[in-house]
């Protein structure tokens, strides 16, 4: 039943002096994360990353509070967006940031970005180049997420793809590694990780799992791809792909290393990936 029908019904219980039915938990909880998301918001700070959030027409922005210093140096950006600044005491910045957030004297507080759904987002597109997107399992350190994000704008990834719980929400130390990748490169933050993947498979997607124990390297696996749109899906330092991740890949794949003892942070083996699909895309 629709929402909507539920809600008519309780109504017309309740007029007819009927204890009203309890409210299933999807609904419950649907409801309760729809209210979480229309209070969430976010502090960015560092000249770089509210510099483009203040640009950036799509990011709804609530409070900017600045040093005179960082208002000289962020004029332009402050006067096209049309918000006016506070302008605080360095020594006593009034905004709510963790203990030693390097804020440069620039704090903007923010709504979360709405990149929209999976398949307006990661469709491919007639004419236009096979896609890439880039799947993360659990990689919850934003420092690696902010990083990933920026690979991700450099090689023209079509979006970064993560479950809402275990992974890194939209923070201003994600915003200050991305390096205003926030700003422009999506990151979609989906319910259920393995549904996803299934989605981007009826798509025409392949997906290839980053496991250092696979038997075929990635290499290998971009050129049987060919031109098809491509996920890579890569999981949390330690722990690596889970149970689910793992079988929903089409294949597992490894980064070859020049010795016998060797291993990447998830954030290079992104950017390692990321160049190695773009070059499998030129056929080279």
């Amino acid at each position: 039943m629709r929402p909507d029908g539920l809600a008519r019904m309780v109504r017309a219980e309740l007029a007819q002096g009927v204890r009203p039915m309890k409210k299933p938990t999807w609904i419950v909880e649907k409801e309760r994360a729809k209210r979480a998301a229309a209070v969430e918001t976010v502090w960015l700070f560092g000249l770089h990353a509210v510099r483009d959030a203040l640009m950036n027409p799509a990011r709804e922005k609530l409070r900017l509070v600045v040093t005179k210093n960082a208002a000289d140096k962020l004029a332009g950006a402050i006067a096209d967006s049309g918000i006016e600044p506070e302008v605080a005491d360095p020594r006593r910045f009034p905004v709510p940031l963790d203990p030693g957030s390097v804020h440069q004297g620039a704090a903007l507080e923010v709504k979360p970005l709405n990149w929209g759904g999976l398949r307006e987002r990661c469709a491919a597109e007639p004419g236009a180049p096979a896609p890439v997107v880039v799947l993360l399992d659990r990689v919850s350190d934003p420092h690696n997420v902010g990083a990933i994000l920026r690979s991700a704008e450099v090689f023209g990834a079509r979006a970064v793809i993560a479950p809402r719980r275990h992974s890194a929400p939209e923070t201003g130390a994600l915003a200050k590694t991305a390096s205003g990748a926030l700003e422009r490169q999506p990151y979609l933050r989906v319910g259920n990780l393995g549904d996803a993947m299934l989605e981007l498979r009826k798509m025409g997607y392949v997906l290839l799992g980053l496991d250092g124990e696979a038997e075929i390297d990635l290499a290998t696996a971009l050129a049987e791809a060919g031109d098809q749109p491509l996920g890579l899906v890569l999981g949390a330092e330690g722990p690596g792909l889970r149970e689910r991740t793992r079988e929903t890949c089409d294949r597992l794949v490894k980064i070859p290393f020049a010795s016998d003892f060797g291993s990447l942070n998830v954030s290079n083996a992104a950017a390692v990936s990321l160049y190695a699909a773009g070059r499998a895309g030129q056929g080279g």
